[in-house]
C-alpha cells in the first residue's frame, strides 16, 4: 500500500504537510477509500486518524464526512460535508447532505437544500442523485404524488449506468409508499436483482483487503480539535445555511469532538485527548508525608517559610498541571488547502434510506 494510490490532485492538497505526516495521512485515506464499501466502520476509523493529523485539509474532511455518512453518523456527516464546502467551495456533496437530513428525520430540510442556489451548480448525475433524495423526502412527508412527480423529471433510461437502476428503485419505493404495490412490482419486473443490489450497495463488492491498525500514538488531536472548535462559533450549524441550529450538535464523535466539521456550536466531548491517567490503585499519601515532602522542597529552594503557607489550592493546582501536562503544537494540522476536487478518495454517491448503502433513499 502506498500514498501513490491517491490521485494526483488529492496528493496535491496535502503539500502543506510535512513529508512524514503527509505519508501517514495519505495511507489512512487510501485505507478509508478501499474499505468504504466492505468495512465502513474501519474506514471511518482510518478517516478519523487522518483528521487527527490534518484536520484542515479538505480531502481529509471529505473522507471523514463520507465515512460518517456510510456508518449512520448523520449529524457528524453533515458537519464534515459543510466544512468541505467551506474549504473548497464545492457543493458536489449536496445530495449526501440532503439524505443525511432524511436520516435525522428532517425531510423538510432535505427538500429545502434541494431548493438552494448551490443545487443549480450540480452536474447531471448530481441533480439525479438529489432528485432521488427529494422524492424519498416527499414520501416521508406523505406527499406521494409529489414524490413521483420529482422522478418524472429524470427518466431512468436517461440516467447513466447504475444511476438508472437506482431511479427505477426510487420509483418503485415511491409507488409502494402510495399503496400502488402492483405498479411498483411492474417497475422492477425486468431488472436483474443482482445488478440492482450492486447499484444500490446492498451487495458489497468482493475485495481482498489488509486491515491496518489505525491507532497513531504520534498524532496529537488536541490542536485540530481546538482550532476547529474555534471555527465552529463562526459557522452556521443549521442544515440549510441560515437555518436553526442542529438538535444533534452534541452528536457522539470519538475523534471529531473537534466540533467535528467546523459546522456546529458544541462543546467537545470529554475523552478526546490523551492526557495521563492516575492509576486507580495508587495509595493515598498521609498528611505527614505530604508535609515532609513540601518542607524538603522549600528547604532545597532556600525558602524559609512555614509549611502552612502553602495553600491547599496551590498544591491542587500543581497536581493538576502534572497530570494533564501541555500540548505539542503540530503545524501540519494547520495546513490549509487552496481548493480541491474532493471526490477522489472515498467516492461520492449518496446512501440508501438510512444512509448506510450506495444510493439515496427514495
Amino acid at each position: 500500500m502506498s500514498i501513490s494510490q491517491l490521485d494526483r490532485d488529492a496528493r496535491a492538497r496535502m503539500r502543506g504537510l510535512g513529508k512524514d505526516n503527509a505519508e501517514r495521512v495519505g495511507l489512512h485515506l487510501v485505507m478509508a477509500g478501499r474499505l468504504l464499501d466492505v468495512d465502513p466502520e474501519t474506514a471511518y476509523l482510518h478517516a478519523q486518524a487522518a483528521v487527527r493529523r490534518a484536520g484542515r485539509i479538505d480531502v481529509v474532511r471529505e473522507a471523514a464526512g463520507l465515512t460518517a455518512y456510510r456508518t449512520g453518523r448523520f449529524a457528524e456527516a453533515l458537519r464534515e460535508l459543510r466544512t468541505v464546502r467551506r474549504l473548497n467551495g464545492s457543493s458536489e456533496h449536496l445530495p449526501l447532505m440532503a439524505d443525511a437530513e432524511r436520516g435525522l428525520g428532517r425531510p423538510e430540510r432535505a427538500i429545502a437544500l434541494a431548493a438552494t442556489p448551490e443545487a443549480e451548480t450540480l452536474d447531471a448525475s448530481g441533480r439525479t442523485e438529489l432528485a432521488i433524495v427529494v422524492s424519498g423526502a416527499r414520501s416521508d412527508l406523505g406527499e406521494h404524488d409529489a414524490a413521483l412527480a420529482v422522478l418524472d423529471k429524470i427518466p431512468a433510461d436517461e440516467a447513466p449506468g447504475d444511476l438508472g437502476l437506482r431511479v427505477l428503485q426510487a420509483r418503485a419505493i415511491a409507488l409502494e409508499a402510495a399503496g400502488r404495490d402492483d405498479e411498483a412490482a411492474a417497475v422492477l419486473a425486468d431488472v436483474d436483482p443482482a445488478a440492482l443490489a450492486r447499484a444500490t450497495g446492498a451487495e458489497a463488492p468482493e475485495e481482498d483487503v489488509i486491515v491496518y491498525d489505525v491507532y497513531d500514538e504520534e498524532a496529537d488531536p488536541g490542536d485540530t480539535v481546538d482550532e476547529d472548535a474555534a471555527d465552529d462559533h463562526a459557522a452556521d450549524p443549521g442544515a440549510v445555511d441560515g437555518g436553526p441550529p442542529d438538535e444533534d450538535a452534541s452528536h457522539e464523535d470519538p475523534v471529531r469532538a473537534d466540533g467535528a466539521a467546523v459546522g456546529a456550536d458544541e462543546a467537545p466531548p470529554a475523552g478526546t485527548g490523551h492526557s495521563a491517567e492516575i492509576p486507580a490503585d495508587l495509595p493515598e499519601p498521609s498528611d505527614a508525608e505530604v508535609e515532609a515532602e513540601v518542607a524538603e522542597i522549600l528547604a532545597e529552594a532556600g525558602i524559609d517559610d512555614d509549611i502552612d503557607d502553602v495553600t491547599e489550592g496551590d498544591t491542587a493546582g500543581d497536581s493538576a498541571a502534572d497530570v494533564t501536562g501541555g500540548r505539542t503544537d503540530d503545524a501540519d494540522t494547520n495546513a490549509e488547502a487552496d481548493d480541491a476536487d474532493t471526490a477522489h478518495v472515498t467516492g461520492d454517491r449518496p446512501g440508501d434510506e438510512t444512509g448506510t448503502a450506495q444510493g439515496p433513499a427514495a
